[in-house]
């Protein structure tokens, strides 16, 4: 009874049982190979995604020398970096802002707390994301450029979203006139990011904010981004 029902269907809409079954075959090629690429996409992003991870497990040291390697980036240079006049400009205060002092890159989806330490202590701001460097400027007194670094692969025992939004691993999606904001001590700075660049040194000193990462989990290269304060 089924079989002459789903003849009557072919009969009907005029197509044969050899139609049918070639339509059905190719569907479920069609299936298949979809099936294999979306297995692919999701390895590759797995591997991206956990490559710091495994990394950081075969060579656990990792972590320290980049962290010694963003200290000095900025250390060596601290004494040859001249002073300016005291800003006239401020943004207005806002009680509504967030007491916390925090960096934002919109668009590199960041959006983290500033930690401040010393030299002595730099890794224990590093091991929760973004480290203000010490004896150069704030946001507020800019007589020196406002510098802050972070590792770009962070800590194996950061999550992924932990580390998409708090480390500098999205950093160089940002680019020549992307914002940043700064809130510091509870007023809105917006900067607007005016020059990229990889090298092993700061070469910008007249910079408003400069923000820099490690390139790659072994190389001395770092990756810099120089940015300007707007005025509004």
């Amino acid at each position: 009874m089924q079989d002459k029902r789903l003849e009557n269907w072919h009969k009907t809409s005029g197509r044969s049982y050899h139609d049918s079954a070639q339509a059905d075959l190719t569907m479920s090629r069609f299936l298949q190979k979809t099936a294999k690429i979306l297995l692919i996409v999701g390895l590759i992003l797995g591997a991206i995604a956990f490559a710091p991870g495994i990394i950081y497990s075969i060579n656990p040291d990792a972590t320290k020398r980049i962290s010694q390697l963003l200290k000095s980036t900025a250390e060596q240079e601290v004494a040859n970096v001249p002073t300016e006049e005291e800003p006239s400009y401020q943004p207005a205060f806002n009680s509504n802002l967030p007491e916390e002092n925090r960096l934002i890159i919109p668009s590199a989806k960041i959006d983290t707390k500033i930690n401040e330490a010393d030299w002595e202590n730099y890794e224990e701001a590093l091991k929760t994301g973004v480290w203000r460097v010490p004896d150069f400027g704030t946001p507020f007194g800019r007589s020196r450029p406002t510098i802050m670094a972070a590792h770009r692969f962070g800590y194996l025992k950061w999550s992924i979203p932990y580390r998409l939004k708090n480390s500098f691993y999205n950093l160089p999606k940002s680019k020549v006139g992307d914002t940043i904001e700064i809130i510091w001590k509870q007023r809105k700075y917006v900067y607007e990011i005016y020059k990229e660049e990889e090298g092993e040194e700061i070469s910008d000193y007249t910079a408003d904010l400069i923000l820099y990462t490690c390139e790659s989990l072994k190389s001395p290269i770092r990756i810099f981004r120089y940015a300007r304060l707007l005025e509004i």
